[in-house]
């Protein structure tokens, strides 16, 4: 690997830029379909791509976790699902914050589950980090709105899947990795359309939604939907690739800034003082956590 920090930032700044449009477009289509069938046209676009790859360049891997392999695909689809939801139903900029505390769960597993050290700065990112969640959610000690709690679990959900690559990619090629991900990402809300057709819970629309046939304009968001989330994970694992992580880690809360940006454009109320502050704390957090080996 190569160290070069300038190309590096560069790749992650347009990442995080690809990462935020990914966002918009996401939103955009959560106005005329269930952000169910939204994950759905997300990751079915990325199967494409990635079985195109395998089939010109075969896979070279030992395999022999399959059960890690299964539980990362789930964990990270779980976690986009609560994503998008969150996306369609509260500031671009707030869902993203909520996604990035990822860095902060994946930390603490990877402590619990993979022995990983964490040092003194590492804990008091952990630290800061959930003071920042306190922050965005405005918890009063009474309770917290349903978004707040996908927000927090959708970050559970992709730290338990980083934690779990820390481990699968000693056994499998990259693309596997991803396709666990993105093949039960379009399996899974298949399946979850298929019995929303026969039973629906307003309490649990951010799980069941019926399948809507997209209009000719909805097509046009689908693809760049696809093509700016596939644009976003090629400049990252590029970036990641010719920098250390804990520089490109702590780059890459650029892209709640983009995402605040955005949101302004498609009509989202600028974040209030206390989001601001819960959203400062969290990138700190992420800048103390990222660095604890760098």
């Amino acid at each position: 690997m190569t160290n070069d920090v300038s190309l590096g930032i560069k790749y992650m700044l347009f990442a995080s830029f690809c990462f935020a449009c990914m966002g918009a477009f996401a939103k955009q289509l959560s106005g005329s379909m269930s952000s169910l069938e939204v994950v759905f046209f997300r990751n079915v676009f990325g199967v494409v791509l990635i079985l195109l790859s395998i089939y010109k360049s075969p896979l070279n891997q030992k395999g022999g976790k399959p059960l890690l392999l299964i539980f990362r695909g789930l964990a990270g689809f779980i976690a986009l699902l609560f994503f998008f939801y969150n996306i369609a139903n509260i500031p671009l900029g707030e869902a993203m914050t909520f996604s990035k505390t990822s860095t902060i769960f994946s930390a603490v597993f990877a402590y619990i589950f993979v022995k990983e050290k964490l040092a003194f700065r590492g804990w008091l990112g952990v630290f800061v980090g959930f003071i920042g969640i306190l922050f965005i959610t405005k918890f009063d000690g009474s309770s917290l709105d349903k978004t707040d709690w996908l927000g927090i679990l959708s970050g559970v959900g992709a730290g338990l899947a980083y934690t779990s690559i820390r481990e699968l990619r000693k056994y499998y090629d990259g693309r596997t990795i991803v396709m666990s991900f993105m093949g039960i990402g379009t399996i899974g809300p298949l399946l979850l359309m298929i019995i929303s057709e026969f039973y629906t819970n307003s309490n649990y629309d951010y799980i069941f939604g019926t399948f809507v046939m997209p209009k000719s304009s909805d097509w046009i968001v689908i693809v760049f939907l696809g093509i700016f989330a596939t644009l976003a994970q090629i400049f990252m694992t590029k970036a990641y690739s010719v920098a250390k992580a804990g520089i490109i880690g702590t780059i890459s809360y650029a892209n709640i800034a983009f995402s605040i940006i955005v949101g302004l454009f498609l009509g989202d109320k600028f974040p209030d003082i206390w989001v601001i502050l819960g959203i400062v704390l969290i990138v700190i957090s992420g800048v103390f956590v990222s660095s604890k080996k760098n």
